[in-house]
């Protein structure tokens, strides 16, 4: 409907509804010893048509701006509102595509931290073998060099005691004459070799 048209609508709505309640209540108004006043009734119906022309002609024009501003503001806010939706889908877009991004990105670090918790793991267990490695390579030098120090020992003490066992020998069975007969002999040596 045209605005202008809503307008009759209303005005003729407005007019007949009054004119119906005034008949009813005045047919109501009970059986009086008089007639029917038809002359008060006309008075009272052309007041009331004045009374609403009146109306009509200061109040059209505001409610037809009226109207037409509400169906104005509608439109707007229907507008608004399909562009707050269209602005609303793409925020919507915008921060999907960010959160894909975002997963995206942490499924890298994670990646990320997996391969180099590996290489982590790996190196650590290579500094193990080569610490382990190490170890046994110094146990076993430090054994060697026990072992050769023992030998060492071993046959330090082995000659002091065959030196000692001999001297014992050699103070038991040995006799003065047997001494100076080395002496001698010593000697001779000594000489001869300068």
């Amino acid at each position: 409907m045209g605005n202008i048209q809503q307008v009759r609508v209303i005005f003729l709505t407005g007019l007949f509804l009054p004119f119906l309640t005034m008949t009813t209540a005045y047919a109501s108004g009970g059986g009086g010893h008089e007639g029917p006043n038809w002359f008060d009734f006309t008075w009272r119906v052309v007041n009331f048509l004045i009374l609403v022309g009146v109306l009509y002609w200061l109040l059209a024009g505001k409610i037809r701006s009226f109207l037409s501003a509400r169906r104005e503001g509608i439109r707007s806010a229907l507008a608004e509102a399909v562009n707050a939706r269209k602005e609303a889908e793409r925020k919507f877009s915008e921060y999907n595509e960010k959160l894909d991004k975002a997963t995206g990105e942490i499924d890298q670090i994670r990646q990320i931290i997996q391969a180099q918790g590996l290489a982590e793991k790996e190196k650590m267990i290579e500094d193990a073998r080569n610490a382990a490695k190490k170890i046994k390579e110094d146990t076993e030098t430090r054994m060697e060099q026990e072992f050769k120090k023992a030998s060492r020992e071993l046959r330090v003490e082995a000659v002091r005691l065959s030196t000692q066992m001999a001297e014992e020998l050699l103070r038991k069975n040995i006799r003065e004459n047997d001494h100076e007969a080395l002496v001698k002999d010593y000697i001779e040596k000594v000489v001869k070799k300068n």
